[in-house]
């Protein structure tokens, strides 16, 4: 339980994050050897959140599941997203299901090449391009400080994503305004000619700088907005280990954004 490299870095950002969203929302929460796990609780529809930090033990993912089952069981809930970044678990025989190719834990090193330096060699022709408060082409990317910015953020994730638990959206009910106020969580919102498009959010934890929801607009998609909307987070923490976890689809621009694949999680819903 001791082992700790890049992939348990990741892990721990995530766990990090989801407990930032627990203190905001006031949601109960644990944190244990091996896992983190934080009990959403905005409807019926939320899924509870389990992360696992740390590979199994000696004795194989038995001991986990059991210990999982009985926290279940207290929570009284079987509606759980379960992030499993070893390999090791499956949970079809109790109705989960999850992707089959699983999703790339993804990590930019300090000393990876400047997003500029990427963008010069790596951006197709036409692509936007943007830096925080700079636009071309119609794109404008700045950093979110203020509560509508951040409910405009919220609107993209939730209808870019989507996130079908969260439709309609709803203002504040996704990512509250408090988040705001959490040391470490800052969030980006990409405009064309002054609409709402493209957003991500980064979670800086005191060792890493975990970047999530990158999210575009359906009627955006395919016109780089997801390079101009992450570039600036990476620019802003420039010279941290950055990590994420990817979509098949994604994986290549983080990949071309300096991103090195850690290994593969499963996510059991």
């Amino acid at each position: 339980m001791t082992n700790r490299g890049r992939l348990e870095q990741a892990n721990d950002n995530a766990a990090s994050f989801w407990l930032a969203q627990a203190r905001v929302h006031g949601w109960e929460s644990t944190s244990r050897p091996g896992f983190t796990a934080v009990r959403c609780a905005r409807d019926a529809a939320d899924a509870h959140r389990i992360v696992l930090t740390r590979p199994y033990g000696p004795d194989g993912a038995e001991p986990l599941l059991a210990e999982l089952a009985q926290l279940r069981k207290e929570w009284g809930t079987e509606h759980f997203i379960l992030e499993d970044p070893y390999g090791g678990i499956d949970l079809t025989g109790e109705g989960g299901r999850a992707p089959a190719a699983g999703m790339p834990v993804m990590v930019r090193e300090p000393d990876a090449p400047s997003v500029a330096e990427l963008s010069s060699s790596a951006r197709p022709t036409g692509t936007p391009t943007a830096t925080a408060g700079a636009g071309a082409n119609g794109v404008t990317v700045t950093e979110v400080h203020g509560a509508d910015e951040l409910a405009a953020v919220e609107r993209v994730v939730v209808d870019g994503f989507p996130i079908e638990a969260r439709q309609p959206w709803q203002r504040g009910v996704h990512l509250p305004p408090g988040l705001l106020a959490e040391s470490g969580y800052r969030a980006w919102l990409g405009r064309v000619d002054g609409a709402p498009a493209a957003a991500c959010m980064t979670y800086d934890n005191g060792e890493t700088v975990g970047v999530y929801w990158v999210a575009v607009l359906p009627e955006f998609r395919s016109k780089g907005l997801g390079r101009a909307v992450l570039s600036p987070a990476l620019v802003a923490q420039a010279g941290r280990v950055t990590t994420l976890v990817a979509t098949r689809l994604g994986q290549p621009l983080y990949q071309r954004l300096g991103f090195v694949e850690q290994g593969v999680t499963r996510w059991w819903r």
